[in-house]
C-alpha cells in the first residue's frame, strides 16, 4: 500500500513548472486585491510586490495536510499559516465530519503561540457555520486536554492549534479522530480532498465566533470535563501518597506555554508544593523570548530553569514544551550539578519505575504491555522482559501507540497498557487519552524522583544501576535540514538512493538485516518512509524523513563496556552516513 501522508505532500508541495509560471503570480494579486480580514497580512502582501522569489515562497505552493494536519510559518498566502488557510482547513474536516453521523461534534484546543487563539475561534467559526457543534476551552489548553475532551465528549473530531515545540514564526493545526488519537490516514485523506475543492479565500462557511455562541452552536468545556481529566491523570500515581511526606523540590518551566495551570494542579493535588516556576517562561508568550526553539530536548530551553535549579538546590528541574505534550528534565547529580535525561533515558526510567511499583504493591495487570517507537532504545525491551512485560514496537507518530491501545480496548484488554513513549519525549501511562501527556508524564517523573529521594538514591543512581544491569546503551539522532521549495525532492532522492544502492557495510561493520518499512509484506506494519539497519555488532542504523519538518533523520543506537567506547562507535558511524546526505 502507498504511503498515503508522502503522496499528499508530494502533490500538496509540487512546484509550478514553466507552463504554470503565472499560475503562483495571479494568485497573489487575487490575495493582493481582496479585503482581508486579517490586517497584518495586507502589509505583508504589499512588501513583497515585485519580489518574486518572495511571491513564489507563499503562492508556489500549499501546506501539505496529512494525518499532522498543517504546520507552517505564519504569514500570508497559500504557504503559510493565516485564518484563510485555516477556513480552507476546517472546511474540509466539516465535509467529512458531516458524513460519520454521530453527535456532529467537535472539541477545540490550542496554546500559546502567535494567533493560537484566532486560528481557534475561526475554526470553531467554520464548523459552526456548517452546523457542527463546538466545545472549546475558555483558555489554552494542552494536548492532551484536547484528546480527553474529544473522547469525553464523543466527539466526531478535534483540533489542537499549535506547532508543539517549532520557533515562534510558526504555528500549526493538528486534527483528531473520534478516538482522541491523531486521525488516521483514510480520514486524512477524505479531508485532503475536501480541501482541494475548498477555495483558499472564498469557498468554506463562516460565521463569527460570537454568532456562534449566540446560536448555541459553540459552548465552553465545562469545568465538569477538566475536572475529570485531571483526576484520570492523577489516577496514574504509582505509589498514590508518597509525595506528600517526599519532600521533594522542583524547579518547573512550562515555557510560555500551555503546560503552567495543569501541571501545576496536578502536582500539587499529589502533594508537591515546593515547586520554583522560571519567572522568565511562566506566562503564556508565544514570541519565547527567553528560548528561539522552545523544545525541552535542547539546552538553550533548559538554560533559565537549570540556573534556578542551581540557585535553589531543586532535586529535580522539569520543563514541558508550549503545547505540554512532551516534557524534558534535569536531574541533580552527587556533586551538586544536573544532568540533562534524553527522552530514551526518561522512558526508561519511567517504564523500570511503574513496572517494579506495581509489582510492590500489586496493581500491575496480567500480561502487561508497553509500547514505544521503533526509533526508541532497545534497552526499553530488556526491561520489559526483565518485568514480564510484552514489548511492543510501532512506528514513529504516538497514533501508533494509540492504536494498540484501541486494539486493546477492542479486546476488552485495555487496563493491559500499563506505558507508552517514543525517543523524542514524549510519555503516556493510561488509557484516558490517546496522544503524548506532559501532565502525566510530568506526575509521574515528580513521584519517582520523590520516591528515589526518599529510600536515599537519585534519579541518576537509579539510571546508573540500570546501565550496570542490563548494559551501556547509547541513543543519537543526528538531523540533516532540507529547507527551501526543492528540500522535499532531496530528502526523496536520499531515500530512493538508499533504497536503489542499500549499504553492505556502515564503517566497516557489515548490516545483516536491511528493513524497509515501505514494504508492510515485509515487516506486518503499515508502510512508512523508513530504512531500518541492523549491523553485525547488534547496534542500529536507522533513517527516516521527518513528518513535520523538512529534515532527515538518523538514529544510531550503539552499545559498549562504557559511555566513551559507546560514543566512539556513534561518531564512526555517523562520520560514515554524513557524505550519503550531502
Amino acid at each position: 500500500m502507498p504511503d498515503k501522508t508522502d503522496e499528499r505532500q508530494r502533490i500538496c508541495c509540487k512546484i509550478y513548472t514553466q507552463g504554470e509560471t503565472k499560475m503562483y503570480l495571479e494568485e497573489y494579486k487575487r490575495w493582493l486585491a481582496a479585503d482581508l480580514e486579517d490586517a497584518d497580512l495586507t502589509p505583508e502582501l504589499s512588501r513583497i510586490q515585485g519580489n518574486d522569489d518572495e511571491i513564489k515562497d507563499r503562492f508556489a505552493i500549499s501546506l501539505a495536510f496529512g494525518t499532522a494536519g498543517l504546520r507552517g510559518v505564519l504569514g500570508a498566502g497559500t504557504n503559510r499559516m493565516n485564518i484563510y488557510v485555516i477556513r480552507q482547513a476546517t472546511q474540509g474536516l466539516a465535509n467529512w465530519v458531516k458524513t460519520q453521523g454521530g453527535n456532529q461534534t467537535v472539541a477545540v484546543s490550542y496554546d500559546s503561540r502567535i494567533k493560537s487563539d484566532v486560528f481557534a475561534k475561526t475554526a470553531a467559526g467554520v464548523l459552526a457555520a456548517n452546523g457542527i457543534n463546538v466545545r472549546i476551552y475558555d483558555a489554552l489548553m494542552p494536548v492532551p486536554a484536547l484528546s480527553f475532551a474529544t473522547r469525553y465528549y464523543q466527539c466526531n473530531a478535534g483540533v489542537m492549534v499549535t506547532a508543539s515545540h517549532n520557533p515562534a514564526k510558526y504555528n500549526g493545526y493538528k486534527a483528531y479522530g473520534p478516538d482522541g488519537c491523531q486521525m488516521t490516514d483514510d480520514a486524512a485523506a477524505i479531508v485532503y480532498e475536501e480541501i482541494q475543492k475548498t477555495d483558499v479565500l472564498t469557498g468554506a462557511n463562516y460565521i463569527s465566533f460570537a454568532e456562534g455562541v449566540e446560536r448555541g452552536l459553540i459552548k465552553f468545556v465545562g469545568d465538569d470535563c477538566k475536572k475529570a481529566f485531571y483526576e484520570a491523570v492523577e489516577s496514574r500515581q504509582v505509589r498514590p501518597g508518597l509525595c506528600k511526606t517526599a519532600g521533594l523540590k522542583l524547579v518547573y518551566s512550562p515555557l510560555n506555554g500551555s503546560g503552567l495551570v495543569p501541571v501545576t494542579q496536578v502536582l500539587k493535588d499529589i502533594g508537591i508544593t515546593d515547586i520554583t516556576i522560571v519567572p522568565e517562561q511562566e506566562y503564556p508568550n508565544g514570541y519565547f523570548t527567553t528560548c528561539s526553539y522552545p523544545n525541552p530536548e535542547i539546552y538553550a530551553a533548559l538554560e533559565k530553569g537549570l540556573e534556578l535549579a542551581k540557585a535553589t538546590g531543586a532535586d529535580l528541574m522539569l520543563a514541558t514544551d508550549p503545547d505540554a505534550d512532551r516534557v524534558g528534565i534535569a536531574m541533580k547529580c552527587a556533586d551538586g550539578s544536573y544532568e540533562l535525561v534524553s527522552g530514551n533515558e526518561m522512558g526508561v526510567l519511567l517504564l523500570d519505575y511503574i513496572c517494579a511499583g506495581r509489582q510492590e504493591k500489586g496493581t500491575m495487570p496480567a500480561a502487561p504491555v508497553a509500547v514505544k517507537s521503533l526509533v526508541s532504545t532497545p534497552l526499553a525491551d530488556a526491561v520489559a522482559a526483565h518485568y514480564g512485560v510484552d514489548m511492543r514496537n510501532v512506528l514513529t507518530g504516538f497514533k501508533w501507540i494509540g492504536d494498540q491501545i484501541a486494539n486493546l480496548e477492542a479486546a476488552g484488554e485495555v487496563e493491559r497498557f500499563i506505558f507508552g513513549f517514543e525517543e523524542s519525549y514524549g510519555y503516556l501511562s493510561g488509557s484516558y487519552v490517546r496522544d503524548k501527556d506532559a501532565v502525566v508524564a510530568s506526575m509521574l517523573i515528580c513521584e519517582m524522583a520523590a520516591y528515589y529521594r526518599s529510600i536515599g538514591s537519585s534519579l541518576k543512581e537509579r539510571l546508573e544501576a540500570i546501565y550496570a544491569q542490563y548494559g551501556r546503551y547509547l541513543n543519537k539522532v543526528d538531523s540533516f535540514e532540507f529547507p527551501g521549495l526543492t528540500g522535499m525532492d532531496k530528502m526523496a532522492a536520499i531515500m530512493q538512493n538508499l533504497r536503489n544502492d542499500p549499504p553492505a557495510e556502515i564503517a566497516g561493520v557489515k548490516v545483516t538485516e536491511a528493513r524497509d518499512y515501505k514494504k508492510p509484506e515485509e515487516t506486518g506494519l503499515p508502510a512508512a518512509n523508513v530504512l531500518y539497519y541492523v549491523l553485525e555488532s547488534g547496534e542500529t542504523v536507522i533513517v527516516r524523513p521527518s513528518g513535520t519538518e523538512p529534515k532527515v533523520k538518523i538514529y544510531y543506537t550503539t552499545k559498549g563496556k562504557d559511555l566513551a567506547e559507546a560514543t566512539a562507535r556513534k561518531d564512526m558511524y555517523d562520520a560514515a552516513m554524513k557524505p550519503i546526505m550531502g
